[in-house]
């Protein structure tokens, strides 16, 4: 018997306890619903690459779902002082927001041409729609209002926007850390309508700015604010590559959701979510 040969029968002893009856057992495909998933991808159009824009859309909503997951327990953990295991839950949201950033450069390999063969299809859907961004939006703190209307469509989902919407935002408990912490922060913060949009308090920037100029006192602070950062900085490299990726395929057209398109997608570019702690490399 040859040494190749020989090798293979080892190999293949090794692994004859790999189980192949399944009749009693639960299957890979069967604990990720995968028929369900895999089911999912109904187009509307006999066009090939409308396959393409769907499996992207409905892959960044699961991450999309994964992100809402973490942020959720991130800010539970917060206010409970339990630092460390928001700082590992934060960590996991960028690794996250790095794989929807990188689903804009497959979907950008469609050009303006093979998009144009579907669209008509879409009718007035569109990402612009997003009850999981908006959530994330929410999330973060930037609420706004006019956008709950969308949903009034499906009870549940409206229900739970409206919730969210009124809820605390991570900056919101971050800026209830610093209070606990003893820093002299706006009381009016701390009980504040959570549906309005923060848009930032020199109380909250004295603090930051305290935290920094003493990182090892507050240590925990300063990671807090180090991973809020990153938070921000690849949601809005998320923004810039879905704005380029919209410009790339349909220019300035409007929207199928009736929204400006590029034009919507630039200005959300400008709206910053931890005012201060942009702010503060300015000053320090």
């Amino acid at each position: 018997m040859s040494k190749s040969i020989a090798d293979l029968h080892k190999k293949l002893e090794a692994e004859k306890n790999i189980h192949t009856d399944f009749k009693d057992n639960m299957t890979y495909g069967e604990y990720l619903s995968l028929d369900s998933i895999l089911s999912s991808q109904n187009r509307l159009s006999g066009h090939h690459d409308e396959m393409l824009f769907i499996v992207i859309h409905q892959v960044s909503e699961l991450w999309m779902k994964l992100t809402l997951h973490e942020m959720t327990a991130a800010i539970k953990a917060i206010n409970e002082g339990q630092m460390q295991s928001a700082f590992k839950m934060l960590a996991r949201v960028t690794k996250i927001q790095s794989q929807i950033i990188q689903a804009w450069d497959v979907l950008s390999t469609m050009t303006p041409a093979e998009y144009l063969e579907f669209r008509d299809d879409l009718g007035k859907a569109s990402g612009f729609q997003s009850y999981q961004y908006r959530l994330i939006e929410f999330a973060l703190g930037y609420k706004t209002a006019h956008i709950l209307k969308i949903y009034e469509k499906d009870p549940a989902v409206h229900e739970m926007l409206e919730k969210a919407y009124h809820a605390p935002s991570i900056y919101d408990v971050a800026i209830q850390a610093l209070s606990r912490a003893g820093f002299a922060i706006n009381p009016d913060l701390l009980t504040r309508d959570y549906s309005q949009t923060y848009a930032g308090d020199p109380t909250v920037a004295a603090a930051w700015e305290e935290v920094y100029r003493n990182v090892d006192k507050y240590w925990e602070l300063y990671q807090l604010a180090e991973k809020l950062v990153d938070v921000e900085d690849w949601l809005q490299q998320w923004r810039f590559r879905h704005m380029k990726t919209v410009e790339r395929i349909i220019g300035f057209k409007v929207g199928t959701g009736g929204s400006s398109g590029v034009n919507y997608l630039k200005q959300v570019l400008d709206h910053r979510f931890f005012p201060e702690l942009w702010d503060l490399r300015t000053k320090l």
